[in-house]
């Protein structure tokens, strides 16, 4: 069977599950869109290639599964940089297609000809240049491998013009075998033996969970895990969800803008069991005082993470859902009957730290943002899939909106790219299209990509957009204010749009609320129209997010509210 390379491109899409790519057409890709008309591919045109990008990092994040982006090459390419730069960040699993300039042209400085492969090989998992017609089906199967295997991450394929189109006889991609390329699924049973005792003994432990327990799907072991050892859970960002929230064992976020209960507990305990982490600075603070007095054993499918910015006393090298499944079948077969008289001074300490010192605000004459989120959580019982973009809003919406369920918080947690929560939103609405999304946004940050507005009303998708509207980039003025003196250097928003006109400009419902008393009939009323909504609400200009802990300080020194 002879096929172009645009068909053998497409087919082996196909082969691969996918259903749906987010592209921006261009000269170097006109043959694959070519031969999408005659597909049955979906393809979600968007306005901007970093919000195809975003949008299928968020699908990823929603669904589970590749998220797929198609664009051109040189700006085409570059434009979608911050986003596989925010999928690596946060090891979500994306296949990126960019056209090139035709083979023999590569280096001769042709239009729009840019060295994307060069350029993306600090920020991209794996990145590919096929060379020719006959590499390309067996390059895009490895693509999708080495993207969902291991730690995922985004991988990039870059494909001349002439490849694409030329016509040769098709041959069904081998089995992917890559000899340098092996990750470790098992965990060494000698090491959960350890993890075994050490749960025993301890008398203060705590659980850390991150983001890797989203990806490998282990919620449901350890939140088993959690409940039969009776051990306290905190998570990173990226790791809401992967335990209940509204679990009497959950102390909610650790880091910069953690739990009071989070933070004070990782001073005190004996035992911290971080699962699928990186430890990163927000969550660490200084680290040379990160646990003084806990022994730490930390598993991660990825063996680099483990050590490189925290000591381990017991390090498991091993995917999340299949050491938790070993870990919880040796804790079966252990005594674990006074597990119950053993943990009770520990956890009367944590639920008394939580009654003293929980996130607080007063709701006065002006609307508080964590007033929006509370009720917005209130509203949706907490089952909608929300994004964010990144700054105060963030963090109010991982303070306020408390997740339940896996994979429904899509967030920018290592790169905090602003600009992110919209097409974002718009991935997840497309693998979900009867769930309720919502974006939580800041006046600011939605600004990025609001032209992905137009995406979402072309496509009728019901994305909601919660705008929370202070006037200012709201962290880096919270951080002028604690730490340069209220010198406010450019962070005033001084001109911004009318934020209820653009979306009926867009084809959008347009919604305000300006005074505490109206943010409820505005969110029922956006939440339950079946359009694209953005509600806008005026906010506390000068409202900081608490708890936080300066940059560089120990994590359990906490300016607090």
């Amino acid at each position: 069977m002879k096929l172009t390379g645009a068909q053998i491109l497409l087919k082996t899409l196909k082969d691969e599950g996918v259903d749906t790519i987010f592209g921006y057409p261009g000269g170097c890709v006109i043959d694959i869109y070519d031969e999408l008309l005659r597909s049955d591919l979906r393809h979600i045109f968007v306005r901007h290639e970093q919000g195809a990008i975003h949008a299928a990092d968020g699908y990823a994040r929603a669904s589970g599964r590749v998220g797929v982006c198609l664009v051109t090459s040189g700006p085409g390419a570059t434009n979608t940089i911050t986003g596989i730069a925010n999928a690596f960040m946060d090891s979500i699993p994306v296949v990126i297609i960019t056209g090139q300039v035709p083979s023999h042209l590569i280096g001769n400085d042709a239009f729009q000809e840019v060295d994307i492969v060069g350029i993306t090989r600090p920020c991209t998992k794996h990145n590919y240049l096929v060379n020719s017609t006959e590499e390309l089906a067996q390059t895009i199967k490895e693509a999708f491998f080495i993207a969902s295997s291991g730690r995922p991450g985004p991988v990039l394929v870059d494909i001349p013009k002439n490849v694409v189109q030329n016509t040769i006889e098709y041959k069904a991609p081998k089995t992917v075998k890559l000899r340098s390329y092996n990750p470790t699924y098992n965990p060494n049973m000698k090491q959960l033996h350890k993890v075994v005792e050490l749960i025993r003994e301890a008398k203060r432990p705590i659980i850390f969970a991150g983001g890797g327990v989203l990806l490998s799907k282990a919620a449901r072991e350890l939140t088993e895990l959690a409940r039969k050892t009776q051990i306290p859970v905190t998570t990173s960002l990226m790791g809401m969800g992967a335990f209940p929230g509204s679990d009497p064992l959950c102390m909610g976020m650790i880091g910069m803008h953690g739990t009071y209960r989070a933070n004070t507990s990782s001073g005190k305990c004996d035992l911290m069991i971080a699962v699928g982490v990186r430890f990163d600075d927000r969550v660490t603070g200084k680290t040379d005082t990160f646990t003084p007095h806990a022994k730490i054993v930390h598993i991660d499918i990825d063996p680099t993470s483990i050590r490189k910015n925290i000591p381990v006393a017991v390090p498991v090298v091993g995917d999340c859902k299949i050491t938790l499944t070993h870990l919880n079948k040796l804790l079966d077969e252990t005594d674990l009957s006074d597990v119950q008289k053993k943990r009770k001074i520990w956890l009367d300490q944590i639920e008394d730290w939580k009654k003293t010192q929980p996130f607080a605000y007063q709701q006065g004459a002006v609307i508080k943002p964590q007033y929006v989120v509370e009720k917005l959580y209130e509203l949706t019982r907490g089952d909608a899939i929300i994004s964010t973009e990144v700054g105060q809003n963030q963090m109010w919406a991982a303070q306020y909106y408390h997740f339940d369920n896996p994979q429904h918080l899509l967030t920018s947690g290592g790169l905090g790219a602003m600009g992110f929560g919209l097409p974002a939103a718009i991935g997840a609405q497309i693998a979900f299209p009867d769930k309720l999304v919502v974006d939580i946004a800041g006046d600011a940050s939605i600004q990025m990509n609001i032209q992905e507005m137009a995406t979402a009303v072309q496509y009728c998708l019901p994305v909601k957009i919660v705008i929370l509207n202070n006037g200012f980039l709201g962290m880096v003025r919270q951080w002028q204010e604690f730490f340069y003196e209220k010198r406010y250097a450019c962070t005033l928003v001084e001109h911004a749009p009318d934020f209820v006109k653009l979306a009926e400009a867009y084809g959008a419902v347009g919604l305000r609320a300006q005074k505490p008393e109206e943010v409820e009939a505005v969110l029922r009323e956006g939440l339950f129209s079946p359009k694209t909504v953005i509600m806008d609400f005026v906010i506390e200009r000068e409202e900081c997010v608490y708890p936080m802990v300066p940059a560089g300080a120990p994590i359990t020194e906490m300016l607090l509210v």
